[in-house]
């Protein structure tokens, strides 16, 4: 049982610096833990990924630095779980779920946020840049409201990214009558719905091409969004189940 125990924890010290060394060191274990998640589709308990890294001798490099009372102002604009893992809807504009993710092409990143209707699996709207910002996130909103007039009562689930903590994002959504729902810190679990479609994209839309540019990483994300026909909707696309239930 111990030899069987050493065999696991050596493969998962493998995948923990292959990811590591993916994202150039920059990051501790808790992102290491999601974006084995987000891009491998393998989940670890944080503990182990913390202990497992402990033991390579890797640590971030990038640490985040207290400033005033930053995290109190932050903490005010964080909000209730309201969906609480319940990825289910029987209509439309019932809940969404949203986040951004990256892929990296050479030197560069792509960064992509995207807005999933849970009831069929639609992206409601996506915003694809080279920035990382919350003019990314409120864009991909702007879009996701333009085509859907009514969401009054709609929630609207994320992470406890800067993004969403934002000022103008708070703002951006009770406006339209939206409620906002939050996952717990460190918990991608709370946001799995999200996280899913990341790493089916990747897994399915990206790994098995050699992209050489971000046009072509562009086009191969927009191609995935357009035309995933899926299982549970009888081999529909999401728009095309969409349609069939609003006739």
């Amino acid at each position: 049982m111990k030899r069987e125990k050493n065999d696991r924890d050596v493969k998962a010290m493998r995948l923990i610096r292959k990811v590591y060394h993916r994202y150039e060191g920059k990051y501790g274990y808790r992102q290491l833990q999601l974006f084995l998640w987000q891009d491998d589709g393998i989940w670890m308990n944080h503990k182990k990924v913390l202990r497992l890294m402990q033991k390579l001798g890797l640590q971030a490099s990038i640490r985040r630095k207290r400033r005033f009372n930053m995290k109190d102002k932050v903490a005010e604009r964080v909000a209730k779980n309201l969906l609480k893992r319940d990825f289910t809807a029987d209509k439309p504009n019932q809940k969404w779920v949203t986040g951004v993710t990256q892929y990296r092409v050479g030197e560069r990143w792509l960064y992509l946020s995207a807005v999933k209707d849970v009831f069929n699996n639609e992206i409601v709207a996506y915003q694809l840049s080279e920035r990382n910002d919350n003019d990314l996130v409120l864009q991909t909103f702007t879009k996701a409201f333009a085509k859907q007039k009514d969401v009054t009562g709609l929630v609207v689930h994320s992470d406890q990214g800067f993004q969403y903590t934002s000022h103008a994002y708070h703002d951006m959504l009770p406006k339209v009558g939206a409620q906002i729902s939050m996952s717990r810190r460190g918990n991608c679990l709370d946001n799995a719905s999200m996280e899913s479609f990341f790493s089916h994209l990747k897994m399915e839309g990206l790994y098995p091409y050699h992209i050489r540019s971000l046009a072509e990483a562009q086009s191969r994300i927009e191609k995935y969004i357009r035309l995933r026909p899926q299982r549970k909707l009888n081999k529909l696309t999401p728009v095309e189940y969409r349609r069939q239930f609003a006739v």
